[in-house]
């Protein structure tokens, strides 16, 4: 298809190209998950993401990422030159905004009676750690006589049979929400809601609904591993993911600073200042063009 076209460049924004085109191709990739836990995806796409993504990485013209964590990580793992990677960060969508306080009241009422929640969106997998945020719930709802719920959003992917079995035996079952997939415009709304995102994954190359969190002026707890920290800034309380106390006390912590909380929702407006799909949009261009050798630019 490169050769019918006679295509100036490749850009693939899915971390796949071409071993044997001569034309110049600009390689995006997220993340390394499958290098730092294999053991989260299936054989047969282990297998095949640790052979072919070095080879992948080493052909490419230029490699835009999406994280200075993910950059360093892929010059690390590959041993790629660092001045062949372009930081581009990831955006939010413009439906995730602050709520005014009657859309919030109305969120609540339809999703947990009108009780405030903490949420986690994403897809239920081994990486996104959602047995460590049930467990966690649990202690925090032991340490502290309340209402809240916890509103989970998302959709089941793989191996997330451990998820089921302790979301029926869990104490406290009946006050996490399992909302399944929401579109762009129910999934603004539930995490605009929320009195706080707990996003404590594994590993992230960036982390979205962290930023879709700050973009809505809702506080975050998030890990204190790869890219999260990056993303979050100084708008979000970090956790050690593996640590169910620790993420426990966290969301104790902000249940009864209400100081913090405020805190924490000024910083963000200023955090999510650093990332904009129109930037994220010039950025990748320059980086394409800066694949294509200069007699030959468009």
């Amino acid at each position: 298809m490169l050769r019918k076209y006679k295509a100036d460049l490749f850009l693939s924004p899915d971390s796949f190209l071409s071993l044997r085109t001569k034309v110049p191709t600009c390689l995006v990739v997220h993340d390394l998950a499958f290098e730092h836990y294999p053991e989260h995806f299936v054989f047969s796409q282990r297998l095949y993401w640790r052979h072919f993504s070095p080879l992948f990485a080493r052909k490419a013209a230029r490699i835009a990422t999406v994280s200075t964590f993910s950059k360093q990580d892929i010059c690390k793992t590959y041993s790629i030159p660092e001045d062949r990677i372009d930081v581009v960060y990831n955006g939010a969508h413009d439906e995730y905004r602050p709520l005014t306080y009657e859309e919030r009241e109305e969120v609540k009422k339809q999703y947990t009676g009108g009780c405030e929640y903490f949420v986690f969106a994403g897809a239920i997998h081994p990486r996104k750690n959602i047995v460590n945020l049930l467990k966690a719930f649990v202690a925090f709802r032991q340490r502290q006589p309340t209402n809240m719920k916890l509103v989970i959003a998302g959709r089941p992917a793989w191996k997330y049979e451990e998820v089921e079995e302790m979301r029926a035996t869990m104490p406290y079952k009946d006050d996490v929400i399992w909302a399944g997939y929401l579109n762009v415009d129910q999934l603004s709304k539930v995490i605009g809601a929320a009195y706080a995102m707990v996003y404590a994954s594994l590993f992230e190359g960036f982390g979205i609904p962290i930023l879709e969190a700050l973009q809505c002026n809702v506080p975050a707890i998030v890990s204190n591993t790869s890219s999260m920290p990056e993303v979050a800034g100084d708008a979000a309380l970090l956790v050690d993911p593996r640590d169910p106390e620790d993420i426990a006390a966290k969301m104790h912590l902000l249940y009864k600073d209400e100081f913090l909380r405020k805190s924490l929702i000024e910083k963000a407006a200023v955090q999510v200042g650093k990332f904009d799909w129109n930037l994220s949009a010039k950025k990748l261009w320059d980086t394409m063009m800066r694949c294509i050798p200069q007699n030959s630019t468009p």
